[in-house]
């Protein structure tokens, strides 16, 4: 019993109280990659669930002042209208396989009234002080688009400065532009009939589960290991006390035999 008071030791103690610290911090974020993967999970299924039906009438699915839901979004609408090409908003530092470029977000005026924010696709370009008239130009006339129902961006990336932003915010754009917009965007899937030189398109994000999992694992296991190898350092280390002890008692034995008492 008494080997064991050296783990009330202050150096014992404290290392104790972090790898228990520890062990706990790798279990909470251990379950925060599995919280995240039921959030991909979910998030997978709406998409799915949303992409793979019929596109509806933008005015069945968007409302003016009513956010695009998580939910909602990815939905696939459509509208009849035409493209107000003079207030094109340009958005910003869009980059794809490392290339530098822009998205051409341009309000589309629909025959039920209010705009629609339709992001047309990425264009590339190195160009800083690129403008609306800079871009490949929309079909003129009347046009059906088709496209996925967006949530807007939210902070200050969403702010509109000679008609460019960082992040696309139908309240930003629709206040900066003075047009009554419908809440949230859209992706470009298709127009009838085609631009003469189409932008790259928006591609839909990769329904697989992403690292969670793996992730998860991983800090449980090096919570796992933390404990271990605490408990077999203070194995080695009662050991090691013990054997000392052992030879200790030995070495009074041999110089304290009990014929010379």
């Amino acid at each position: 019993m008494s080997s064991l008071r050296l783990f009330l030791s202050r150096r014992w103690v404290l290392f104790a109280i972090t790898v228990a610290l520890l062990a706990w911090l790798a279990w909470r974020l251990g379950e925060w990659q599995f919280h995240r993967l039921e959030d991909r999970k979910e998030r997978n299924a709406i998409i799915e669930r949303n992409t793979s039906g019929p596109p509806v009438p933008v005015a069945e699915a968007l409302a003016v002042d009513d956010p695009v839901e998580k939910d909602e979004e990815w939905q696939r609408v459509t509208a009849t209208g035409s493209y107000d090409t003079a207030n094109t908003v340009i958005i910003r530092y869009r980059t794809r396989d490392g290339a530098p470029g822009v998205d051409v977000v341009v309000p589309f005026t629909t025959t039920d009234g209010p705009a629609l924010l339709v992001d047309r696709g990425w264009f590339g370009t190195d160009e800083r002080n690129l403008g609306p008239d800079d871009v490949p130009a929309p079909p003129a006339g009347e046009v059906i688009v088709t496209g996925w129902a967006r949530t807007d961006g939210t902070g200050d990336s969403t702010a509109v400065h000679d008609q460019s932003a960082r992040a696309i915010s139908s309240e930003r754009i629709g206040d900066a532009l003075d047009l009554t917009v419908y809440g949230g965007f859209v992706d470009l899937e298709s127009e009838t009939p085609e631009a003469d030189e189409p932008l790259e398109r928006a591609e839909l994000p990769e329904l697989n589960n992403g690292p969670h999992f793996f992730y998860g694992l991983q800090w449980w296991f090096f919570g796992a290991l933390a404990i271990f190898g605490f408990c077999y350092l203070a194995y080695d280390e009662w050991r090691k006390l013990r054997s000392e002890r052992a030879q200790h008692a030995t070495v009074d034995r041999d110089h304290h035999p009990a014929d010379e008492r």
